[in-house]
């Protein structure tokens, strides 16, 4: 999509009728995010529990650790065992991972991937680079603190980690879910101002609206 595409326009209707069409509203909201609080005890309880039995990845390779993930489907690992599951929209999805080093410009399209997301929803960081930029952590286009733009849930480290580490990263998770610590969305809506600035500075052609799911 380019900006060109985001631009007012008339079109004529199958019945002869203009219509104008405005992308920016018809593709985006910016209606701020909201805070979600906790159901009753006893029934959060039961929801975290499943919600950790059931973690649906999108698949969005941001890095070269998506290599790693690859195997993971594999019989010799089977995430499938562990409720985890890879789906191809950000709408379907309740896990992002982070795969490696991210480009200022592929940051722009993960903020617009985590935002379609549901809530709740989680963020694993997958290796070094997203930890304090690994090997590119004096280049000029990958970003070095992946927290101070997206929540992050659990950090894997390595460079890159192999399976067995990406799968006890995801037990990590899900006893943070258990326990009712995966907050992320939460702490999103509630530092939305800190964190949507942190992005603007860093994303110099920022053209959407500041919420976009």
């Amino acid at each position: 999509m380019s900006k060109s595409d985001l631009e007012k326009r008339t079109v004529m209707s199958p019945d002869g009728e203009p219509i104008e069409i405005n992308p920016l509203q018809d593709y985006f909201c910016d209606a701020r995010p909201k805070v979600h609080e906790p159901a009753l005890p006893i029934f959060e309880k039961f929801l975290n529990w499943a919600r950790s039995e059931s973690l649906w990845v999108l698949g969005f390779g941001t890095g070269c650790g998506a290599i790693e993930t690859r195997p993971l489907m594999t019989p010799r690992f089977d995430a499938y065992r562990f409720g985890i599951q890879w789906r191809p929209t950000p709408r379907q999805s309740s896990v992002f991972i982070i795969s490696g080093y991210l480009s200022v410009k592929t940051l722009k399209r993960v903020i617009r991937s985590y935002e379609q997301m549901q809530n709740p929803k989680f963020v694993i960081a997958l290796g070094s680079c997203t930890i304090n930029g690994g090997m590119y952590w004096d280049s000029y286009n990958t970003i070095n603190r992946l927290d101070h733009y997206l929540p992050v849930d659990v950090y894997i480290a390595g460079c890159m980690p192999r399976p067995e580490a990406i799968l006890a990263g995801f037990e990590k998770l899900k006893q943070i879910i258990r326990e009712g610590k995966g907050e992320g969305a939460n702490l999103y809506a509630q530092n939305f101002d800190w964190y949507k600035t942190n992005q603007k500075k860093i994303i110099k052609d920022w053209d959407m609206p500041d919420y976009n799911w």
